[in-house]
Formats: structure tokens, sequence, C-alpha cells
């Protein structure tokens, strides 16, 4: 999935969200574990917002993503900023690293768009195999209770700047499966719009098959919070951050 069309749009979609925070937060559980990040990689990067963050922060540290298109402006931004940043295009599932890390990231809901359960199993594996002996794997996840009352059936509309985008959710709610339907309204001189459009699907896992796939991974689960806390996730939690060590 290569969100080709989301990707010259998501960094204005996204402009809510405090990556500086969330890379201060990601310090705050190494420094909670007593681990050294060491050789870092930010699976799922995107357009490499967070990446640049951990970086500005003294991290040695690369991006992965599936799409080309998002490493494209991820790749940009890295130039910007006059940061020479290594990123690899690559499905997590299909991972296959020149070498190990210390720690791995993966931020923003990102595992629920692997949809597929063996998939997700098999990303897990990959991630377990290139982590160094001692390394840790920290990740969010859009919860259950998020996908059947938050995101559901519902619609939801941007009209930003430079881009109107209307959000169309199609929820499962036995499987907490999200079909998402994104069309984007480019701005355009004398009143016109460029619409293009974006499809993909998300999927809700619970606390429990998260442990028992990270578990058959051969990595220990250390701690599940709830977002930006280190508190439990309560009933209502819309996305929980989960800790896992390799042995």
């Amino acid at each position: 999935m290569s969100y080709s069309a989301l990707a010259r749009y998501y960094d204005s979609l996204m402009r809510n969200v405090d990556y500086s925070a969330r890379a201060d937060y990601l310090c705050s559980i190494l420094e909670h574990l007593g681990h050294s990040a060491g050789l870092t990689l930010d699976l799922a990067c995107g357009t490499g917002s967070l990446t640049l963050e951990l970086a500005a922060r003294g991290y040695d540290v690369y991006g992965l993503d599936a799409s080309p298109e998002m490493l494209s402006e991820a790749q940009q931004k890295a130039a910007e900023a006059g940061r020479s940043i290594l990123f690899v295009c690559q499905e997590m599932q299909k991972m296959d690293l020149y070498g190990g890390v210390d720690t791995a990231v993966c931020m923003l809901d990102s595992v629920n768009h692997i949809t597929s359960s063996a998939d997700l199993q098999e990303a897990f594996r990959r991630i377990a195999m290139f982590l160094n002996p001692g390394g840790y794997f920290v990740f969010d996840a859009n919860t259950c209770y998020k996908h059947r009352k938050i995101l559901s059936n519902n619609v939801f509309v941007y009209d930003l700047e430079d881009i109107y985008c209307v959000w169309q959710n199609r929820c499962e709610q036995k499987s907490g499966l999200v079909s998402v339907s994104l069309d984007l309204f480019e701005h355009l001189e004398g009143g016109m719009y460029r619409r293009s459009s974006e499809h993909f699907q998300e999927r809700a896992y619970s606390e429990e098959q998260l442990r028992t796939m990270l578990e058959n991974a051969g990595l220990r689960v250390e701690g599940v919070w709830a977002d930006m806390t280190f508190e439990s996730p309560g009933p209502e939690a819309e996305r929980m951050i989960v800790v896992a060590a390799k042995a």
C-alpha cells in the first residue's frame, strides 16, 4: 500500500500531532526502562516527522516505510533540515535489514494498518529477529474501543488552507475492521480543485492478541500504558502504548 495520493497532503492532515512531545515521551519511556537507545529504527516512519525529531535529540536513527511516496517526502524534509538520514522502502512483514538495531519504534497506529493477523505476527517475528539482545520494541495501537466507538461509521471533514478532505469510515463492529475512504480536494487558483482519493483499512487488536503475538515472536511484554502516560489503559482508552523486550 503506497498511500500515493495521501503522501502529498499527509503533513497538512496531521498538523495537530505534536511530534516533539511524542519524541519526548519516547525518550522518557527509554529512560524509564534504563535503556540506551543505540541504533534506532523508526518503523512505518511515513514522511519522517518523528524520525527527524529523534535525530534532533541525538538518536542514531533511520526510517522504514512501505510507501515510496511517503519516503520521498521524508527525504526532502531531512535534506531541508540539513540531516543525512537513511530511509528504507520495505514492508514490516517483509523487512530484511543489513544488521541489528538496539531499539525499534512504530508510532501513530501503524500496526493497525496491518490488517492480517498472520502478517502482523510475521512483522513482529522479523522485528524480534533484527533486535539486538536486550533491545526494546516500542509501539502504539488504536484500541478496539476507538475503532468501534470513535471511528465507527463516522464521517470527518477537514477544511484546511491547502486541502479539503472528507474522511468516511465503515466499521465492522464484530471484527473491529474499519474501511477508510478519503476524498482529497487540493485548492487551485481560480477557485478550482484537484480531486484525488485514497482507500485503506485498519484493524484493531486487543491487548491480549498483541501480547500473544509478541510472545510468539520471542518478545517479552514489559509494559502496556495509555497514550502519553505510564498508567494502565482504561476501558475507554483510544490508544495504547506497548513495550516489549528481546531477552
